[in-house]
């Protein structure tokens, strides 16, 4: 990234907010920021990013009708299929509206073109419901405009990937697991983050969020029109930075003076795909907590200690299908998540705060 550059972006985006870029040489970023709304901050992540293809986001796909997302008949696991000519990317935290039950995803996947049908592990977020709602298909999912905004629930999400998956050196694994290891504790544990964010965010709208088709739903929720206006001046101050040069290729953020969690893609075109829907989901966690006590910002160098932390747990890969594998390091404080292409390039790097 060229210095001039990068003053240029440091005038025009963060005008006279608290700024700093020092170098992260370990993995050759800079983090920048942060740029703050209320009890959430955003930090951004600078790279040079990879060239070439960019594929469709899970969410483009389904609007384009070009993957499709099936019912199994079991609550933890689902069928998604590439019938399209472009490679797709789906990301932990996608949710998935529609079918039996909404669902969140829980592991990232990378499907080719005509890929056939994969089965990938999935959580309810939608506890009781196992019939149509409305005219919805039971049998597949029309939409995945959200991502999960509880941090809570991606960790446990996170710790049953890790227990579940084979080992990369495994024989005989399979395209995607649906390894029943403690999926009933993790699925008792997304149901009770979903009734807690429901609560919470009824406390800070100051309105019921439960929507009457189905009070169960999370996805309903997040589409609650209270939650919405609340959303709004925080997306307004926040949104745009992101947007803004073509350098930025992830980002961290903490709520309430605490750090929370980041992502950081192999390329800025793939992180801004992604960009509005994961700050939404951060937004709606920030609404959550709002009546929890404020802290300051955490400093620059504390964001980039905790990425540089985040890269040094115990490490393990597991192998979530033929081409895509999970590089994991769990540490005391902090989980960090890689995906990789079978030829060893990453797409994807998540850091959770534990």
């Amino acid at each position: 990234m060229r210095y001039g550059a990068f003053l240029h972006l440091v005038a025009s985006v963060l005008a006279s907010l608290p700024f700093a870029a020092p170098a992260f040489a370990d993995a050759g970023i800079q983090v920048s920021g942060p740029i703050v709304h209320d009890n959430l901050a955003i930090y951004l992540v600078h790279g040079s990013g990879s060239s070439g293809g960019v594929p469709l986001t899970l969410q483009e796909a389904l609007a384009r009708g070009a993957v499709k997302v099936h019912e199994t008949g079991s609550v933890n696991a689902l069928t998604v299929e590439n019938t399209g000519k472009d490679e797709v990317y789906v990301q932990a935290g996608d949710i998935v509206k529609g079918g039996q039950q909404d669902r969140v995803l829980s592991v990232d996947l990378l499907l080719p073109p005509r890929s056939g049908e994969v089965s990938i592990a999935a959580f309810c977020v939608e506890h009781g419901r196992w019939t149509a709602r409305g005219n919805e298909d039971a049998r597949q999912f029309s939409s995945a405009g959200s991502a999960m905004p509880s941090h809570e629930a991606k960790v446990a999400m996170r710790a049953y990937a890790v227990a579940a998956a084979p080992a990369a050196n495994a024989p005989g694994r399979v395209m995607a697991y649906t390894g029943d290891a403690g999926v009933g504790q993790s699925q008792q544990e997304i149901w009770s983050t979903v009734r807690k964010t429901q609560d919470s965010l009824a406390r800070s709208v100051g309105a019921p969020v439960a929507a009457p088709a189905s009070p169960s739903s999370l996805q309903l929720s997040l589409e609650n029109e209270g939650l919405k206006q609340a959303q709004t001046a925080y997306i307004a101050a926040l949104q745009g930075a992101g947007e803004t040069g073509n350098d930025i290729v992830g980002y961290v953020f903490a709520i309430n003076g605490k750090i929370n969690s980041g992502d950081v893609y192999a390329s800025n075109a793939l992180f801004r795909k992604m960009w509005s829907k994961l700050l939404a989901a951060n937004v709606t966690e920030a609404i959550s907590v709002k009546d929890a006590a404020k802290a300051a910002p955490p400093s620059v160098k504390d964001v980039e200690a905790f990425l540089a932390t985040a890269s040094t747990g115990v490490k393990a890969e597991r192998a979530i299908n033929a081409s895509v594998r999970l590089a994991t390091r769990d540490g005391d404080t902090s989980l960090y998540a890689e995906t990789r292409r079978a030829d060893g390039s990453w797409v994807h790097r998540n850091y959770l705060a534990k």
